[in-house]
C-alpha cells in the first residue's frame, strides 16, 4: 500500500495523458469522413491498447482528405 502511494504522483499524470489521447484519438474517428480500415477496429484498437493504439490511429488510421 505504501508503495501505490509513492508511486501515485507519478501515475496520475501518465492516466490523465493515456484518456486525453483516447478522448481526441476517438473524437477525430468521428468527425472524419475516411479512415484506413474499419472504424468499429479503430475503436477497438484506441480504446483497448495502451498508448500505442490511439498514436497508431493517428500515424496509420486518419485518411486524409
Amino acid at each position: 500500500m505504501d508503495t501505490l502511494r509513492e508511486l501515485l504522483p507519478f501515475l496520475i499524470p501518465i492516466i490523465l495523458l493515456q484518456l486525453a489521447l483516447i478522448v481526441v484519438a476517438l473524437l477525430d474517428l468521428a468527425r472524419r469522413p475516411k479512415v484506413n480500415g474499419p472504424r468499429w477496429l479503430w475503436v477497438v484498437v484506441i480504446i483497448f491498447i495502451n498508448f500505442i493504439g490511439p498514436v497508431a490511429y493517428f500515424l496509420v488510421g486518419r485518411q486524409e482528405e
